[in-house]
């Protein structure tokens, strides 16, 4: 790892407050061309990484598997869905560490981390990306043997687009299939989980179409608010408000349905993508929050 001293750290920190609320692709691009280089460009030590795993027929039903290089017990498995919009993004990308950082850091907290790629608007539109997701997640389920995973400590974590997916998962149950969701807990960071409340300007509707009829069907709201699985709801300081009020919108859904809120995170000092690409490093905030997280959801000793 190179460039990592707290100098370094200050002056991105900085730099991504100069930025503010913008969302483009040149903040995107900006953000990640600042935090390359404290990620470690050599293959990751202590971890076993499997890449491209078929879940499903398509080319971009992969899966990226990372797995602690020591024996143990069963282990949690963190599938991480990532974003992109609904058009873009991928599992890794050539000359990156992003997002491949995800699973390494999962790993080096004795999870087993499992990236995922799914499909793609607009050639693929609503609802490939909850379809996908489940598609993943029962994967996982069923090569629990292999993976050195507890199936009963399954959890799943999105960002942005991602974050969309995984709560259109939770939110509707005819994903689900025969064995019901198969999560232990749930991570949102920075979604859309109701489009009728979003701004119809925003609403990316090469994925979900243009009607605005169809919104409401296709929302995480309110079926996620009474699915059961166990949510943590995060945001940036400086998303766009759309974002905030969205986890605002979820935060306040699952408080009137189970009459407390459910985690809640805001990333101080980070953009939509910057909290993400901070994980791993000297002053991470994200990360021991999922960690709280899990442990929170650990079910009790017998």
């Amino acid at each position: 790892m190179t460039h990592n001293s707290e100098t370094t750290l200050a002056g991105i920190t900085a730099r991504i407050r100069a930025i503010g609320r913008k969302l483009d692709a040149e903040t995107l691009a900006e953000s990640q061309r600042l935090y390359a280089p404290l990620h470690a460009s050599e293959p990751a030590s202590g971890v076993l990484v499997e890449n491209d795993h078929p879940y499903g027929p398509d080319e971009r039903h992969r899966l990226d598997v990372f797995r602690p290089d020591r024996p143990g017990a069963r282990r949690p498995a963190l599938l991480f869905v990532h974003g992109g919009g609904f058009v873009g993004g991928d599992k890794r990308r050539p000359g990156s560490p992003f997002n491949q950082h995800v699973g390494i850091w999962a790993a080096r907290q004795g999870l087993v981390g499992v990236n995922m790629t799914y499909r793609l608007a607009p050639a693929h539109p609503w609802p490939a990306g909850p379809q996908d997701v489940g598609a993943a997640i029962r994967w996982i389920r069923n090569h629990a043997n292999d993976l050195d995973v507890d199936p009963a400590r399954v959890f799943v974590f999105g960002q942005s687009a991602g974050a969309a997916h995984v709560a259109a998962y939770i939110g509707h149950r005819q994903f689900h299939g025969a064995g019901g969701h198969g999560l232990a807990g749930g991570l949102l960071l920075s979604g859309v989980y109701d489009l009728v409340a979003n701004d119809p300007r925003t609403v990316a509707v090469g994925y979900y179409g243009d009607d605005p009829a169809r919104f409401a069907e296709r929302s995480a709201l309110p079926g996620i608010a009474d699915a059961g699985v166990p949510l943590w709801v995060g945001v940036a300081e400086l998303d766009p408000s759309r974002f905030e009020r969205q986890a605002l919108l979820l935060a306040g859904a699952l408080l009137d349905s189970r009459r407390h809120l459910p985690r809640f995170v805001q990333l101080a000092g980070h953009n939509h993508l910057s909290g993400l690409l901070h994980l791993g490093l000297p002053g991470d905030v994200l990360g021991p929050e999922i960690l709280r997280f899990l442990m929170e959801c650990e079910p009790p000793s017998d």
